[in-house]
């Protein structure tokens, strides 16, 4: 195996900082392909916990180099602030880190028209992370986005900034009664800004290319996760790329052809952050059984508590559909060490009807009724359990309940946050 994508599952925030990290020590590149500095993950070595948005997490390890590729949405100042990060760390990324010019530049405007698009929907607002990634997603698709290539190139960004600046100040004016954005100063900003970025950008999709056809490890590393996809998800209430298998690929400019294994990231329960229904979501009495902080359910870009409800096998069966999942690394089942029961949604009823996987109308998944299994829970610490053959007995059928469900085998289990608690069951990138 020299190639494999790995996305999250479910709602995002299932794990895939850390799935990454211990997979990255093994590869020669790991590519970050969509979205912005709206995904968020947190790895931890030992005490020190490191928190990433946009730069992929095998940065950390000193043989990999990170390429963020074309399929991206890129913030300036983000990006540079992880950058200065990375240095007060004392991590070495020279020659490690690339930028693409096909990447499309996120500017003030977009973040500021994201903030007041979602408050003018008020009831209806999706709970987006304000970045601009939606604002700079739709430039993109109108055509009148701004790229890395035009960004550091000071003739070719005043023109096209100049006539965007002209429909946006229209919008911000008339529309929400807004001071406009001034061009020369906005342009000064840029200029800094273009003048530290320049260094990171390179062809990073040929370099791709020669690293498959040369057979070197590369790992791409999907953003948030599948029901947040902009087509498949629960739409509306989904983020603004493709967060699929698929949409990696393509954000990456290589063809499907030179993957070798999908991986999914899936916790063993369900969380969501922002608006949108969870049919599995836990009962007042069922959630007081978790204490958030404890359970490490903070989102790691909004700060916001996750929702929480139980394992919901339509929606990872329709995910693994999706993604043409090969396997999948299943994490926190620390947090489920002490329940007495524990419930599994098999299948949902919808007017009577037992459906497989999620409806596509939001209104209709909001409104189905879980079909629960209800399994006898293991009340043992599983962290530091060596094998997979030492977990507990009633660990291990629940774990084999869910592969059962999904149709998907099992090739990781992730028994905490640190790097350690890990279970290979498939050993990836071998020497």
């Amino acid at each position: 195996m020299s190639s494999m994508i790995v996305v999250g599952a479910q709602w995002g925030d299932e794990g895939k900082g850390k799935v990454t990290d211990l997979l990255a020590k093994s590869a020669d590149f790991v590519v970050r392909a969509q979205g912005g500095n709206n995904a968020g993950h947190t790895i931890l070595i030992g005490s020190q916990e490191l928190r990433f948005h946009l730069i992929p997490s095998g940065i950390l390890h000193p043989n990999t180099h990170c390429l963020i590729t074309g399929g991206t949405v890129i913030d300036p100042g983000s990006f540079l602030e992880e950058v200065d990060c990375l240095r007060k760390e004392g991590i070495d990324f020279a020659d490690r880190l690339w930028l693409s010019n096909y990447a499309h530049v996120i500017f003030p405007y977009h973040k500021l028209l994201d903030k007041l698009y979602e408050s003018r929907k008020k009831d209806r607002a999706i709970g987006t992370t304000g970045k601009g990634i939606g604002p700079c997603y739709a430039d993109r698709s109108s055509r009148i986005g701004i790229r890395l290539a035009e960004f550091v190139r000071p003739d070719i960004l005043r023109k096209r900034l100049q006539a965007n600046l002209f429909s946006k100040n229209q919008e911000l004016q008339i529309i929400f009664q807004q001071e406009p954005l001034l061009l020369d100063s906005l342009l000064e900003e840029c200029h800094q800004l273009a003048a530290k970025l320049k260094p990171f950008i390179a062809p990073v999709e040929e370099w791709i290319a020669e690293a498959l056809k040369m057979g070197k490890k590369v790992l791409f590393e999907g953003a948030q996760g599948t029901l947040l996809d902009n087509n498949f998800g629960s739409y509306p209430y989904v983020t603004s790329s493709s967060t699929i298998a698929a949409g990696v690929i393509a954000g990456a400019g290589i063809g499907p052809t030179k993957i070798d294994h999908v991986l999914g990231v899936v916790k063993t329960y369900t969380t969501r952050v922002g608006e949108g229904p969870l049919p599995t979501a836990f009962t007042e009495k069922e959630q007081k059984m978790f204490v958030a902080s404890k359970v490490r359910e903070i989102g790691t870009t909004t700060g916001r508590t996750r929702r929480m409800g139980w394992f919901d096998a339509c929606l990872v069966r329709y995910s693994a559909r999706l993604n043409g999942l090969d396997s999948m690394a299943l994490t926190k089942l620390d947090v489920l060490d002490t329940l007495d029961e524990i419930k599994i949604c098999t299948h949902y009823r919808l007017d009577g009807v037992t459906l497989e996987s999620p409806p596509a109308l939001i209104e209709d998944l909001a409104r189905v009724e879980p079909i629960y299994e209800v399994l006898e829970g293991w009340r043992k610490e599983t962290s530091q359990v060596p094998s997979y053959e030492e977990l507990p007995e009633k660990a291990i059928y629940y774990l084999k309940r869910i592969s059962e469900l999904i149709d998907v085998p099992i090739s990781m289990i992730s028994l905490g946050p640190d790097r350690k608690s890990t279970l290979f069951l498939h050993q990836f990138f071998k020497k």
